[in-house]
């Protein structure tokens, strides 16, 4: 980080270790007050949120076979239009 103000690059950079509480306290306070200022950001730290969480539950062991679950018809249509 350049100084005691993160941008929004650095904010993205930072973002992951943010999330999961690996921050030191001098950066997650510069990360704090980037949010407090800048509202751009604030939105994409709740999508990369929504993301992560996501991401997270589609392993889930209660939705690991969710891919049996699909309609056979509809593995065929997506299949043949493929090999169009």
């Amino acid at each position: 980080m350049a100084g005691p103000f993160m941008t929004c690059r650095e904010l993205a950079d930072f973002i992951l270790d943010y999330l999961e509480g690996h921050l030191p306290g001098d950066v997650r306070s510069a990360f704090d007050e980037h949010l407090s200022l800048c509202s751009n950001c604030v939105d994409y730290l709740a999508g990369y949120k929504a993301t992560v969480d996501l991401s997270r539950r589609a392993f889930d062991a209660d939705d690991a076979d969710a891919f049996l679950r699909v309609p056979e018809e509809l593995v065929r249509a997506i299949l043949h239009s493929r090999n169009r």
